[in-house]
């Protein structure tokens, strides 16, 4: 990421950080972790930097994908972040996000974390 992306000004985007409220009952008394409703545990600003996107096909239906790096303050709640979790665009809450990939601290600073989000892979 570039060096003048981590800057305060530089995250525009708000987003909810959402985790699964209580896991969800597989019907034979198994929890299913991350598969219950989600629950907004916080809001944080948000830098977003779009990767190359990819299409792919479920049920012989052609469906887009668009990851996603994003980039975060290092704070106590965003330390939480998950693979379990998702993001919602606070600003237009049609548009979801599932993590894909754990938090990083991308320069040994502490200071920022940045992971991979996809778009319309919930």
């Amino acid at each position: 990421m570039a060096e003048n992306f981590r800057r305060a000004g530089a995250l525009r985007e708000r987003v909810l950080c959402q985790s699964a409220s209580a896991p969800a009952d597989d019907g034979w008394g198994n929890p299913l972790p991350g598969a219950g409703d989600f629950a907004t545990q916080f809001t944080v600003s948000a830098g977003m930097r779009p990767r190359t996107g990819g299409e792919q096909v479920d049920a012989a239906r052609l469906g887009g994908r668009q990851p996603f790096v994003v980039t975060v303050r290092n704070t106590s709640q965003t330390c939480q972040i998950t693979t379990a979790w998702r993001l919602v665009d606070a600003r237009n809450e049609s548009r979801v996000f599932a993590i894909t990939s754990p938090p990083a601290d991308p320069d040994g600073k502490n200071q920022w974390l940045e992971f991979i989000a996809v778009e319309g892979q919930i």
